[in-house]
């Protein structure tokens, strides 16, 4: 019998505009919530302008279920749509 771990697989695009690295960095956690993680966030500025911007990708990294099954496969089909194995062991 195998388990495996199940996470939702859930991402969201954040897009922040400011002055300063430091600011841009602010915004993004300010609304990033519980539970998510910033995974991208590459910055640009215009060249006509001093503003940089910023779209940000966060991901869901809580909300992690234990699923059972005989083998690999089991594990795979009983994994449900928008959840993501993350890992197997053995029982």
């Amino acid at each position: 019998m195998l388990i495996g771990t199940i996470r939702p697989d859930e991402t969201r695009k954040i897009t922040v505009q400011g002055e300063e690295l430091d600011e841009i960095q602010d915004l993004v956690a300010a609304q990033t919530p519980d539970g998510w993680e910033i995974t991208r966030a590459p910055v640009a500025m215009s060249k006509k302008d001093t503003v940089l911007t910023c779209e940000a990708t966060i991901a869901r990294r809580n909300g992690l279920q234990e699923i059972e099954g005989a083998d690999l496969d089991a594990l795979r089909s009983l994994t449900p749509a928008g959840f993501t194995l993350i890992s197997v062991r053995a029982s």
